[in-house]
C-alpha cells in the first residue's frame, strides 16, 4: 500500500485511525473519507491519475456523497436550469458554473478531461484564474445535475455563476498576491539595507563582527522572501518540469535557488560575497510585474462580472387584479407582468407597457446617460428605471435574455487563449531551453578562465536573460485591450480577432439594424376629405395594432394612447388588415389592397411603400415610415475610410432603400436584394482576391457571412444566432464604437510588437554582458525585473489615447422605407 502517513493522498487532510483505501492505477492510498476515496477511484477510473503527477497542490476535501446528491437535484429544478443554461441557434445548450476548490493547472486539465467524458458533453473550458467553467452539451443526451454530480465526483462543486462566489474567487487571489508582495517589498528594503553596510564598510574597515552580523540580517530577511514569497515560481517550475515542458518559470526559480543557495553557503563559510539583496529584489520586482498584470486581467473581467453582478435577483409580479407577488426573477416566464420601481432592476427582457420612462442602461452599453423609453419600447434585464415606475410585459427570462447572452459570450471570451499570445509563449519555451544552454556555457567557460568569478557569471546569465518581458508582452497588451474595450461596452468574444482586425483591408456592413435603426417610425400623413390628421392616425393606430408587422408597430406606436375597438380584424398576409371601427369598414395596407383594386398599387400614385388607409368611399389618408440611420452611422463610415478601409454596403432590401442610405453615409461601393448566399459569395470572391473582411450585422440571415468573415461583428439587440456566429459584440448599439475598436486593434498590435522587440533588444544587448562577467547578480535582478515592469507599464498606455473623433450629431438624412 502507498500512503502518506501525514495526511490523505487526495485532498492532504489529517488521516483517521482506521482511513479508507482507495484502488487507483493498480496502487493503494490511504484517503480521509469515501468523498476523498470516491473521487480519486473515479479519477483512476475514466484513465486520468496523471492529475495526481502534474498537480501543484493537493485537491480539495472531495464533498460528502449525500450533499453531492442533494446539489444535483437542486439543480434539476426547472427554474434554476432555465436561469443557468443558455439555449443555442443549433439546439444545444451552454452553461457557465464557478468551481468551488480550483487550485491549478492540473485542476482545469482534470475538469477539461472528466466531465468532458460524459455522453452528449461538446466541450468544457476551464478558466483557471476566474474559477469558471463553460460547458457546452446537448440537452437531449445529458442533463444539468448530471454534469454537476460529474464535478462533485472529480471532488469540485459546481455553483451558480453569482456576485458571492465571483468575489470569493477573486479576493482569494488578489489577497494572497498582496501578502506575497508585501513579504518581499519589506524583505529587499531590508536587505538593502544590510547591503549598503557591508558595500560601505568594505571602505571603512567594517568591524568582522558587524560585518558578520549583517551578513546573517541579511540572510534572516531574504529567507522568507525566497520561502514565502517565491513560492509561485517554485511551484510553477515544478508543474512544468513534471510535465516535461520549459517555460519562464523555470530560470526563475533556478536563479532563486541559486542565488540563495550560493549565499546561505557562503554566510556559512563566512567568506565570499553574499546576493541577499539581489534575490530579494529579483522576488519583489517579478512579483510586483505579475500584480500588475493579475490587475489588468482582473479589470479585463470587471465588465462580465459587473453583468453577472447585475442580474436581478427578485421580482414584483402583477396578477390580473392589480395585486403583487415578490417572486425569484428565474421564476418569471413570457407573458407574465411585473413592476418595476424607481432605482430598481428590470428583472427580465420585455415590453414597456405603462407611461414613457427614463431608463439606465450604462452597464449594458457604455452609455451613462439614461435613455427615454416609450410605450411599446424594449427593456432590457440589468437596466434601471431612473424617474417613475414601470409596468414591463416580460418577453425573455434567464439565460435567454440580452444580460445572460452576454455573460455568456464573455466567459467563452475568457476561456480561450489569443493565438498570438500562444506564440509568444511558446516562443519563450525555446528561449528558455536556449537560457540554460547558455547559462550552462558560461559556467564551464569561468570553470576553466577563473573559478571564482565562475557562480556570480551564470547566475547573472541566468538572471538577465530570463524570457519573463517576451512572454510577457502578448498578455500584456491584449488583456489590458480587452479591459479597455469591455469598459466601452465592446465584447470581444474571440480574442484573436483583435489581430485580424488590425489587419483588416475591407468592412461589409448590412443596412437594417446596423447602420439604421432596426424600427420603422412615421414619417408623415397626407389626409383627403374633411379627415384631420389625428382622427386619421387613431384610425390607423387602431388597426395597426390588430397586426405584427414592422410598419403597422411603426404606425400603432404614434399614437399610444389610441382604444378605439376593433371588430372583425383580418390581416391578408404581404398586404395590409381591414376591420371594422363602429359602422365604417376600414383597410390599411398598400394601395392595391386598401382600394379593393390590384391595378391601384402602381398607378396610385402614392408609392410603392404608401401605406393607404381607405373605407368604401375610398381614401381617407396616406401614411408613410422611413428608416433613420443610427446615431454616428456617418462618422464611423467617415473614419473607417480614413483608416484605409474599404466600405460596402450590402442588404437584402430593394434598390432604392439601399441607394439612399447609401448616398446619405457617402458609400460607394453597394449592392441590394442579396440574399445570404449572395453575401457569402460576395464575401468568398473578396477573401479569394486577398482581402480582410470585417462583417457587420444584427439578424438572423447575418449569421453566415459573419461567421466566414475574417472578423464578424454583431450588435448586442441583434439575433442570438448572429452573436453565436461573430467574434466581438457592440453592447452599445453604436457604429462608432467599430472605428474606435479598429484603432484600438492596430494600437495593440503596435504595443505588442514594441515590447516584444524590446524584450529582445534587451536579452540580445545583455548576455554578452554578463557572460563576460560585467553585469553583479544584483544589476542583473533589477534590470530583468525592470524590463518586466517597462513590458507591463507600455501595455496599460493602451487606450489612454484620444478617441476617433466622429460626430455625435444625429443624421438628418432619412431614407423612406
Amino acid at each position: 500500500m502507498s500512503s502518506d502517513r501525514h495526511g490523505c493522498w487526495h485532498c492532504g487532510e489529517p488521516l483517521p485511525r482506521d482511513p479508507p483505501l482507495a484502488h487507483v492505477a493498480g496502487e493503494t492510498h490511504a484517503v480521509c473519507c469515501p468523498g476523498c476515496r470516491a473521487a480519486a477511484e473515479w479519477i483512476g477510473t475514466l484513465g486520468l491519475a496523471d492529475y495526481y503527477r502534474l498537480r501543484e497542490r493537493v485537491a480539495p476535501r472531495a464533498p460528502d456523497l449525500d450533499e453531492t446528491a442533494r446539489a444535483a437535484q437542486a439543480f434539476a429544478r426547472p427554474e434554476l436550469a432555465r436561469h443557468l443554461v443558455q439555449a443555442l441557434p443549433d439546439g444545444s445548450a451552454e452553461t457557465v458554473v464557478v468551481v468551488d476548490g480550483l487550485r491549478c493547472a492540473a485542476c482545469s486539465w482534470l475538469i477539461e478531461h472528466g466531465v468532458g467524458t460524459l455522453p452528449g458533453v461538446a466541450q468544457v473550458a476551464v478558466n483557471g484564474s476566474a474559477r469558471r467553467a463553460r460547458i457546452s452539451f446537448d440537452p437531449a443526451r445529458v442533463a444539468l445535475p448530471a454534469i454537476v454530480d460529474a464535478f462533485a465526483r472529480l471532488g469540485y462543486r459546481a455553483l451558480p455563476l453569482d456576485a458571492a462566489a465571483l468575489d470569493d474567487a477573486r479576493g482569494r487571489e488578489a489577497r494572497s498576491a498582496m501578502k506575497r508582495l508585501a513579504v518581499a517589498g519589506f524583505g529587499a528594503m531590508q536587505a538593502m539595507m544590510y547591503a549598503s553596510a557591508l558595500y560601505f564598510g568594505a571602505f571603512d574597515d567594517l568591524d568582522p563582527a558587524a560585518r558578520e552580523l549583517f551578513r546573517w540580517l541579511g540572510f534572516a530577511v531574504a529567507t522568507p522572501v525566497v520561502i514565502y514569497a517565491g513560492a509561485p515560481f517554485f511551484a510553477g517550475a515544478l508543474r512544468l518540469l513534471r510535465a516535461r515542458r520549459l517555460g519562464m518559470d523555470v530560470p526563475v526559480a533556478l536563479a532563486i535557488a541559486l542565488i540563495y543557495a550560493g549565499s546561505v553557503i557562503e554566510v556559512l563559510r563566512g567568506t565570499g560575497e553574499v546576493y541577499f539583496e539581489s534575490v530579494s529584489m529579483f522576488v519583489f520586482f517579478l512579483l510586483l510585474g505579475r500584480h500588475l498584470e493579475m490587475r489588468a486581467r482582473h479589470r479585463a473581467g470587471d465588465l462580465t462580472d459587473a453583468l453577472a453582478r447585475s442580474a436581478p435577483q427578485v421580482a414584483l409580479r402583477l396578477a390580473a387584479d392589480g395585486s403583487t407577488t415578490r417572486v425569484g426573477a428565474f421564476e418569471l416566464v413570457p407573458d407574465d407582468r411585473v413592476l418595476v420601481a424607481v432605482g430598481t432592476l428590470v428583472p427580465a427582457d420585455g415590453m414597456l407597457e405603462s407611461a414613457p420612462c427614463r431608463v439606465d442602461e450604462s452597464l449594458l452599453t457604455g452609455e451613462s446617460t439614461p435613455v427615454v423609453k416609450r410605450t411599446g419600447d424594449a427593456l432590457c434585464a440589468g437596466s434601471v428605471i431612473v424617474d417613475v415606475a414601470a409596468t414591463v410585459r416580460v418577453e425573455r427570462a434567464g439565460a435567454d435574455t440580452v444580460l445572460s447572452s452576454i455573460v455568456a459570450l464573455a466567459s467563452r471570451a475568457a476561456s480561450e487563449r489569443p493565438r498570438i499570445a500562444q506564440a509568444g509563449e511558446r516562443a519563450a519555451a525555446r528561449f528558455v531551453a536556449r537560457v540554460l544552454t547558455l547559462a550552462a556555457a558560461t559556467a564551464l567557460a569561468w570553470l576553466v578562465v577563473d573559478p571564482s568569478r565562475a557562480f556570480a557569471a551564470t547566475v547573472a546569465v541566468l538572471v538577465v536573460s530570463c524570457p519573463c518581458a517576451f512572454a510577457l508582452a502578448a498578455p500584456a497588451a491584449v488583456t489590458r485591450a480587452l479591459a479597455v474595450l469591455a469598459a466601452r461596452g465592446v465584447l470581444v468574444v474571440r480574442p484573436d480577432a483583435l489581430e485580424a482586425l488590425a489587419g483588416a483591408t475591407h468592412v461589409m456592413f448590412d443596412k437594417t439594424g446596423t447602420l439604421t435603426q432596426p424600427w420603422l417610425e412615421l414619417d408623415r400623413v397626407e389626409t383627403f376629405g374633411s379627415t384631420t390628421r389625428d382622427d386619421a392616425l387613431a384610425l390607423a393606430a387602431a388597426l395597426a395594432r390588430t397586426s405584427a408587422h414592422p410598419v403597422a408597430h411603426a404606425i400603432a406606436t404614434a399614437v399610444p394612447t389610441s382604444t378605439l375597438p376593433v371588430d372583425n380584424a383580418v390581416t391578408e398576409a404581404g398586404a395590409g388588415v381591414a376591420g371594422r371601427i363602429g359602422a365604417r369598414h376600414l383597410r390599411l395596407g398598400h394601395a392595391g389592397f386598401a382600394l379593393r383594386d390590384p391595378t391601384a398599387r402602381d398607378a396610385a400614385g402614392y408609392g410603392a411603400d404608401a401605406v393607404v388607409l381607405a373605407d368604401d368611399a375610398g381614401v381617407i389618408a396616406v401614411l408613410h415610415v422611413r428608416e433613420r440611420l443610427r446615431e454616428g452611422a456617418r462618422g464611423a463610415v467617415a473614419a473607417l475610410r480614413a483608416a484605409g478601409l474599404e466600405v460596402a454596403l450590402v442588404s437584402g432590401d430593394a434598390p432604392p432603400k439601399v441607394a439612399a442610405i447609401a448616398g446619405a453615409l457617402g458609400i460607394a461601393q453597394w449592392r441590394a436584394q442579396v440574399d445570404p448566399a449572395g453575401k457569402l459569395a460576395w464575401l468568398h470572391a473578396l477573401r479569394a482576391g486577398g482581402a480582410r473582411v470585417v462583417a457587420v450585422g444584427d439578424g438572423i440571415n447575418d449569421a453566415p457571412v459573419l461567421a466566414g468573415a475574417d472578423v464578424g461583428i454583431a450588435m448586442a439587440s441583434g439575433a442570438a444566432i448572429a452573436q453565436t456566429a461573430s467574434d466581438i459584440v457592440l453592447a452599445r448599439d453604436d457604429p462608432r464604437a467599430l472605428a474606435d475598436t479598429h484603432a484600438l486593434a492596430k494600437r495593440t498590435l503596435a504595443t505588442l510588437l514594441v515590447n516584444q522587440r524590446w524584450a529582445l533588444v534587451y536579452n540580445l544587448s545583455a548576455v554578452p554582458l554578463a557572460a563576460l562577467g560585467f553585469v553583479p547578480p544584483w544589476l542583473a535582478a533589477l534590470g530583468m525585473s525592470a524590463s518586466s515592469l517597462v513590458v507591463v507599464l507600455n501595455a496599460l498606455r493602451i487606450g489612454r489615447e484620444r478617441r476617433v473623433a466622429t460626430s455625435a450629431v444625429p443624421a438628418p438624412v432619412q431614407a423612406s422605407a
